[in-house]
């Protein structure tokens, strides 16, 4: 990592995304750290606890020694003259927390022999473990909020709990500027190599997009993940709806022919007692426009009227045929979706996955996980 650049830019992004009055030093300077630390600092820090830092931590202290606005929940980190160790800094997070990390009996915990490195957070910490650590020398790194009721977060090192704070950043503020270009071009041309053929490649550049907060890369991934789960059926648990919906999406033909379709599918063979299906949860919100479209929907499915499409018009016809023909016959209905799938295209731009089979039951029995991501491995539609 070479620090400053990155640093620099972070720092740039979080005072032009400020949501409140930054800090008059921090616009003036832009920049959210401090002076560099000396070696001479360095070495005190490290006589007064013992150890030599990890390589990571060290040049981040040589190149700004602290740190301010680490993500959204934590607003001043520890420099060369406070940081110690969390047993005597505050140990009450040993007392409360140490049953959720995983107990060396001669060691102690990841919290027992943790490294503090954070100042002021919301109720939470950021600290190194001595006693991780991997042959490069970087310690393992943790961030832990009370708030979030889940075990400390572990990171391989210092670099990547920073590169995640900084994520969260991005998540939370969606700041422009080169990073957001970067990341919108990596998205794009996920959704090419998704079409391409290539769904495993493209699920992994699109979850770390995720992390960065970009919607639309949660819309394309929410289709893969539906064909790579290896799970099948209606399975929806890769779905992130509805705390997930983003402006304009229920109008979107991406929503209302194929995902739309297949929360009524995931609700008519929900057999959980006492657990409400996706849809149930979803109408339970205050949102008036989705609300109208169930209303709608399912008047159509009292009526008895044809609700749903597999997709194109050309594809749509080659599948209602086959369902009506070899409904009965899983293998036989495969073989004739294996050969109408060269027809299939998508409805808008964002659509990269046949998320309307799954709704029907007789389709989705015969798609089972290896030939969902046989579909889905084969270069399909318009991939401009």
């Amino acid at each position: 990592m070479e620090w400053r650049p990155w640093l620099t830019r972070w720092s740039d992004e979080w005072v032009r995304s400020a949501d409140t009055e930054p800090d008059p030093e921090v616009v003036r300077t832009r920049w959210l750290g401090f002076a560099p630390a000396g070696e001479q600092a360095i070495a005190e820090a490290e006589a007064r606890i013992g150890l030599r830092l990890p390589p990571s931590y060290r040049e981040f202290l040589l190149t700004t020694d602290g740190w301010r606005d680490a993500g959204i929940f934590v607003w001043r980190m520890r420099d060369t003259s406070d940081i110690g160790w969390l047993r005597d800094l505050e140990p009450f997070w040993d007392d409360d927390w140490a049953e959720l990390c995983e107990d060396d009996r001669q060691e102690g915990t990841c919290l027992s022999r943790g490294l503090l490195i954070s100042r002021e957070a919301d109720a939470g910490i950021l600290y190194l473990d001595p006693g991780d650590v991997d042959d490069s020398g970087e310690w393992a790194a943790y961030s832990l909020f009370s708030w979030r009721a889940e075990p400390p977060e572990r990171f391989p090192s210092f670099t990547a709990l920073m590169e995640d704070l900084y994520a969260e950043f991005h998540q939370m503020r969606k700041p422009e500027g080169e990073t957001r270009d970067s990341w919108d071009a990596k998205v794009e041309q996920a959704r090419l190599d998704a079409l391409a053929g290539d769904a495993v490649g493209a699920d992994a550049v699109l979850a770390e997009a995720e992390e960065f907060g970009l919607e639309r890369a949660t819309v394309l991934r929410a289709q893969l993940q539906l064909f790579l789960d290896r799970s099948s059926g209606h399975s929806l648990g890769r779905l992130p709806f509805p705390d997930f919906v983003p402006e304009g999406f229920l109008a979107d033909p991406l929503f209302t022919e194929e995902f739309l379709p297949l929360l009524f599918a995931q609700h008519a063979e929900s057999s959980i007692p006492d657990r409400n299906s996706q849809l149930q949860f979803a109408m339970n919100g205050n949102n008036p426009d989705l609300h109208l479209l169930v209303a709608e929907y399912q008047a159509r499915l009292h009526r008895g009227e044809r609700c749903m499409t597999y997709g194109n018009p050309e594809f749509d016809a080659l599948v209602r045929d086959a369902v009506d023909e070899h409904g009965a016959d899983p293998d036989a209905l495969w073989r004739n979706i294996d050969a109408a799938f060269a027809h299939w295209r998508p409805r808008t731009p964002d659509h990269i996955a046949p998320v309307a089979l799954l709704a029907d039951p007789a389709v989705a029995a015969a798609l089972t996980p290896e030939r969902r991501q046989n579909l889905l491995s084969r270069p399909r539609g318009d991939r401009r």
